[in-house]
């Protein structure tokens, strides 16, 4: 392994664990023209900025939510966006002046039928229209429009768009190391690079068929440490992790549900097994724990029921 200053490292075992990044410049116009101005993304610190006074300055249009391409970190992030967009607008008393939409490349809301039946179904309750199998392909930021690779196009006022990922630049250099898009396409079960075996992943830096979310590298974890042990010490690796993710989707007006599922296993209805029994798949109630923005016109609006999304002028 090189460093910079000219430092090499060997070792026994490589962790690749480095994460994934953004790639906006790989879509045509994305940071181009508009970018920062009618064009966002939330998955960095400076588009966060941004979009929140974008947001603070809206008072009506069409508000697009769009996925470029997978894989994406946390990928249920993007629609609570467009669930805690509704909230906000609501609450703002300019819901009936904003189209939401929400595009995605997938053929439904979300990867798994039953999860994405249900996240479906919230998208239509909440009036948020799904625009499916859209990869997107070009953004133009001063004719409010997104082009997707097969030329359909979707309008809008302000875009929220998450860009395409990759893994860390240096897996790229490295031959042998990442995919086309510089993940580690390491074994689903054990973890281990096949061409490589000294070398394992955990986490977003892993091309594996598995969100990129924090649940996932905690439950491999313990499928990575006990298969360096085997591997150290000669023994055939066990091919124990099963894809098992969790997620919790904030939902609007102080509700948010779980979904819970594996490499085989869809999200299933009920409650999480436990103390506590999380209902699986059902929005409920919860304790408001994030920050809120303020409306253009806050000081005439009061919510008189954020759970009923109930706002009226004072």
């Amino acid at each position: 392994m090189s460093l910079d200053g000219g430092i090499r490292l060997s070792y026994d075992v490589l962790v690749v664990a480095t994460g994934a990044r953004l790639l906006p410049e790989e879509t045509e116009g994305l940071t181009g023209p508009g970018w920062g101005e009618n064009v966002f993304t939330f998955y960095d610190l400076p588009g966060a900025v941004g979009l929140h006074h974008a947001l603070e300055r809206f008072d009506g249009g069409r508000v697009v939510v769009d996925v470029a391409d997978l894989p994406v970190k946390c990928p249920v992030a993007p629609l609570e966006f467009a669930f805690l967009a509704d909230w906000y607008f609501q609450r703002c008393g300019i819901r009936d002046k904003v189209r939401l939409t929400y595009a995605t490349p997938l053929d439904a809301a979300f990867t798994k039928p039953v999860a994405a039946k249900a996240l479906g179904g919230l998208l239509a309750e909440k009036g948020i229209e799904l625009v499916t199998e859209f990869t997107l392909g070009e953004v133009d930021g001063p004719g409010g429009r997104l082009v997707s690779y097969d030329e359909r196009e979707v309008p809008f006022d302000l875009a929220v768009v998450v860009p395409l990922h990759g893994g860390a630049e240096y897996v790229g250099r490295s031959d042998g190391l990442g995919d086309e898009l510089d993940f580690v396409p390491v074994d689903p079960r054990t973890l281990q690079l096949p061409s490589h075996p000294e070398v394992f992943a955990i986490g977003d830096a892993a091309g594996l068929p598995a969100s990129k979310a924090g649940s996932v590298a905690h439950f491999e974890a313990g499928t990575l440490v006990h298969n360096i042990g085997r591997f150290v010490a000669g023994q055939p690796l066990d091919a124990s992790y099963d894809g098992h993710a969790n997620c919790f989707v904030e939902t609007g007006f102080h509700k948010a549900l779980l979904i819970d599922f594996n490499y085989e296993t869809e999200p299933l209805p009920g409650h999480y097994p436990g103390p506590v029994g999380l209902p699986l798949l059902r929005a409920r109630r919860r304790r408001p724990d994030h920050l809120h923005l303020r409306c253009r016109n806050a000081a005439r609006l009061r919510s008189t029921s954020h759970r009923d999304g109930v706002v009226s002028r004072e």
